[in-house]
């Protein structure tokens, strides 16, 4: 089940990564899929069967039909429910906080029902995707929708701006300390700025930009040991490498790497 990828239009690209359509055969075999950390939001339309959500712990819950899901800080678990059948907008780390009034921070690890996010104008504009012919017209309806309620660029962070821009191309390999000298800005005012502007801080950012470019290492390339891919990727030693990357997919690097992946659902970074 691999996704459709478009770009967006201009005057979005800003904001918005790309889009994602991604549909299954009807005699696929729904399986659970792990959602990993990727460091964006995404506002996501279920026009096939929705998905049920599996949290560490209490109730599994269905999600509903159109939703944002906030910045994750941990696997997020997924089940399908019938044939999927999605749209998937994903915005850049700082991208969606013009589109809200809402704090970015309370959005951590939920599915937040975009009519809680824009009224009856959410609610209209997912049944209008929902109901749309093709994934064209699912851009076109969300572009529409998206640059209306783009009125006010003042909210663009560009000390942000610049510091994301900085960590995806290192991959997450720099520290804090020196992401704040680098902008001229103190630490803790950057940590603040993140917050605000991402949801994450610049250290879970980082941590999440360098599990993704690990990840993509263990499946694009001819791996020795995952000792290599650890000190490739900058982590202190094994056992530091081991802790972040379960934390973010809830599996070891062995787990991951055996003979069944079980990635089917990981929002590559550099996508």
């Amino acid at each position: 089940m691999k996704p459709q990828i478009f770009e967006p239009s201009h005057e979005l690209k800003e904001f918005v990564w790309c889009y994602w359509n991604l549909e299954a055969d009807k005699d696929t075999t729904p399986v659970k899929n792990t959602i990993v950390p990727d460091g964006t939001m995404k506002l996501i339309f279920h026009y096939g069967d929705t998905y049920r959500h599996h949290p560490k712990s209490g109730e599994s819950i269905v999600l509903p039909q159109y939703f944002l899901i906030g910045q994750l800080t941990q696997p997020y678990i997924v089940e399908p429910l019938g044939v999927t059948g999605s749209f998937i907008v994903r915005f850049h780390p700082n991208g969606f906080l013009p589109f809200t009034t809402k704090p970015i921070k309370d959005m951590e690890n939920a599915a937040v029902p975009i009519a809680a996010l824009f009224g009856n104008e959410g609610a209209e504009i997912g049944e209008k995707i929902l109901s749309a012919i093709d994934t064209a017209e699912r851009i076109r309806l969300i572009e529409a929708f998206l640059l209306k309620r783009l009125t006010d660029k003042t909210t663009i962070d560009f000390v942000v701006k610049s510091t994301v821009e900085t960590i995806l191309t290192a991959n997450g390999k720099f520290a804090v300390n020196e992401l704040s000298e680098q902008n001229n800005i103190n630490r803790r005012q950057l940590v603040r700025k993140f917050s605000s502007v991402i949801g994450l801080s610049p250290k879970q950012l980082s941590k999440t930009i360098r599990l993704q470019a690990t990840l993509k290492t263990l499946l694009t390339k001819e791996v020795t040991t995952l000792t290599d891919v650890a000190y490739e990727n900058e982590y202190f030693d094994q056992a530091h490498f081991i802790k972040e990357f379960k934390e973010f997919t809830g599996l070891t690097p062995k787990e991951f790497y055996g003979d069944d992946l079980k990635m089917s659902l990981i929002f590559d970074s550099k996508t």
